[in-house]
């Protein structure tokens, strides 16, 4: 019972430094993964900035089709109500 009490103590240090060696290099791996990591997102970023005119001219481009599509609409609609109050108000001068 003496000898586990003297190697107990001996062996749960061992196992307490191989653990905190073990920590350590699985941290400095954890900072390497995350500094590639780091570099692919600053990538993509660049990348979808590229993009950015792209869709500015994209915007635009719907934007002009919206304006010029809503004026065609309410020319027609515009058209077609004179046609029916031109009707009724014929119909109104009859009677």
């Amino acid at each position: 019972m003496d000898v586990l009490n003297a190697i107990l103590p001996v062996l749960l240090y061992i196992f307490g430094i191989i653990l905190l060696i073990v920590l350590i290099i699985l941290g400095i791996r954890m900072i390497q993964v995350l500094d590639k990591v780091d570099r692919i997102v600053d990538n993509v970023e660049e990348k979808i900035n590229s993009f950015n005119g792209f869709f500015e001219v994209l915007d635009k481009t719907s934007y002009g089709i919206s304006v010029i599509s809503d004026k065609v609409i309410s020319f027609f609609s515009s058209v077609i109500s004179k046609i029916f109050n031109n009707k009724k108000d014929k119909e109104d001068s009859y009677e």
